[in-house]
């Protein structure tokens, strides 16, 4: 059974659910944007029930108590810090973590700078930030894709754009990948006072970032073959930022939203990825 708990750190109290029985394989799972924890219902279940204990907070910004006011607080450093934090509150030495995109560019970030608690990764969506980065530069095909980040990042204009006609913005993003009744539960967070904006300022604090080195833990990297965001191009050469083990899984007909239109197929490929690396 899931159940919801606070995370109390340094930086705030996140809100988290967690399932799976204290002494299981520890677990730790990263929403993306514009979602929240809950994102990760099916996975957090299926691995709970499997021996694993499993936490997934609502990211910084996401928490209200965990919500900094200024763009600044929401670097790539912080969020990372984050994850540290919440472990070391959870009382875990060592942990798998598995993230979906924003959560995935934080789980690159965190494999590289902690390997030595970070068991395995598993990144889903989004690539290791160098080879999205190094897309951004060569590739037109991902530039153009990602010719939103650029309204994202304005203050003010992005929340009334997302947030206009009853924030149909936000439903827009989600091209009716996922359930209909996720989307409004999305929806209802991201309207409550200051919740859009402390999510956006993760995107506003992008440019505070420095590189992120290759990751030496066995990685695994889940992308769709129908991501609008994501291309081919940084898809495909993430592995070349993996120095230990690494498996990359295409899947067909998949977009962007994986965890939640494509569930068991992804908690089957984590579960693996689990299984093939117990050290």
């Amino acid at each position: 059974m899931i159940e919801a708990i606070k995370v109390p750190t340094a930086a705030g109290t996140f809100d988290a659910l967690s399932c799976g029985a204290a002494g299981g394989r520890e677990v730790l799972m990263l929403h993306g944007f514009p979602e929240a924890a809950i994102q990760w219902e099916f996975q957090l279940t299926a691995l709970g029930n499997g021996g694993c204990q499993v936490v997934a907070p609502d990211q910084r910004g996401y928490s209200p108590g965990a919500r900094p006011e200024h763009a600044a607080d929401y670097c790539l450093e912080e969020l990372v810090g984050d994850v540290a934090a919440i472990a070391d509150e959870l009382g875990w030495e060592r942990f798998d973590l598995v993230g979906h995109d924003w959560g995935a560019y934080v789980g690159w970030a965190a494999a590289a700078a902690l390997p030595e608690r970070i068991r395995t990764l598993t990144a889903v969506s989004m690539p290791h930030p160098a080879a999205y980065l190094r897309a951004l530069t060569e590739d037109e095909d991902q530039v153009q894709r990602s010719q939103y980040l650029d309204v994202l990042r304005r203050p003010r204009v992005a929340e009334r754009l997302l947030l206009a006609d009853n924030a149909a913005g936000v439903r827009k993003i989600f091209d009716h990948k996922i359930p209909q009744e996720r989307i409004e539960d999305y929806v209802h967070r991201l309207t409550q006072p200051e919740a859009l904006t402390a999510a956006l300022n993760w995107y506003r604090a992008m440019h505070l970032a420095g590189p992120t080195p290759s990751v030496h833990v066995p990685t695994l990297y889940v992308w769709g073959t129908e991501d609008a965001t994501i291309g081919s191009t940084a898809a495909t050469t993430s592995g070349d930022h993996v120095d230990g083990p690494y498996r990359f899984e295409m899947l067909d007909d998949i977009s962007h939203w994986v965890p939640e239109q494509a569930p068991e197929v992804l908690t089957m490929l984590i579960m693996e990825h689990l299984l093939a690396h117990r050290g």
